[in-house]
């Protein structure tokens, strides 16, 4: 049985907008200048709470908390508005699909998301039913920590052999290393090949059509039925 693990923001889900939308407000309530766009989605994929203490340095860790709650209450309040509706990237359904519809395929996610972003990414693409083992920021320590692959193979019983980490920051491939899985890097997030392939990727792919040879290679899946 095969174990293929999904991150969402910069993987599945095109974010980007919506993400730094949440960090300008949390800034501008502490009074603290806005980093820019690209410092912003640097740190994507890191738990919330590390993400912010990242960004603004040691002398204002104090106000992580506040910044973390702000952000929350965005998120919160504009889902309920009927906005952040991120889409998927071009093919991520597909793939989805197609590995889904395998007997021996099992799909996860692992994510700096809290769980209820996560449902409302399943809510809006209609994506429940899909993934048998969801990873995220409420119950584990922030990625590259491996908790989350941890997890994730202990709930499903997979081989580390047969299973593969799927992300676009250097954050899900040095989780996956540390994990001591197999890690895919795409190329459409938020980390430049180099980061990738420094933190570990095996395989790196520009577009979800490249998933199925990746994963033939790493995984030696079955070429015919992928």
């Amino acid at each position: 049985m095969y174990l293929i693990i999904f991150d969402v923001d910069g993987t599945l889900l095109d974010s980007q907008n919506t993400i730094v939308h949440g960090f300008e407000a949390a800034f501008a309530a502490v009074g603290l200048p806005v980093p820019g766009r690209k410092t912003i989605l640097s740190i994507v994929g890191r738990s919330l709470d590390m993400a912010f203490a990242d960004l603004v340095g040691p002398e204002h860790q104090d106000k992580v908390p506040e910044m973390a709650a702000v952000y929350r209450a965005e998120k919160i309040a504009r889902r309920k508005a009927g906005l952040d509706q991120d889409p998927l990237y071009p093919g991520a359904r597909e793939a989805i699909d197609r590995l889904h519809a395998r007997e021996d395929v099992l799909l996860g996610i692992a994510t700096g998301k809290a769980l209820r972003g996560v449902h409302h990414m399943m809510d809006v693409h209609d994506l429940h039913g899909r993934f048998i083992t969801i990873q995220t920021a409420d119950t584990s320590p922030s990625k590259p920590h491996p908790d989350m692959i941890e997890r994730a193979l202990s709930e499903t019983g997979a081989d580390p052999e047969q299973t593969v980490m799927i992300g676009d920051t250097g954050f899900d491939m040095a989780m996956a290393r540390a994990g001591g899985v197999h890690a895919i890097g795409v190329t459409w997030g938020y980390h430049d090949h180099s980061q990738l392939t420094a933190d570990g990727a095996e395989r790196i792919i520009h577009r979800f059509d490249e998933l199925d040879q990746a994963l033939i290679e790493l995984l030696k899946m079955e070429k015919e039925t992928v």
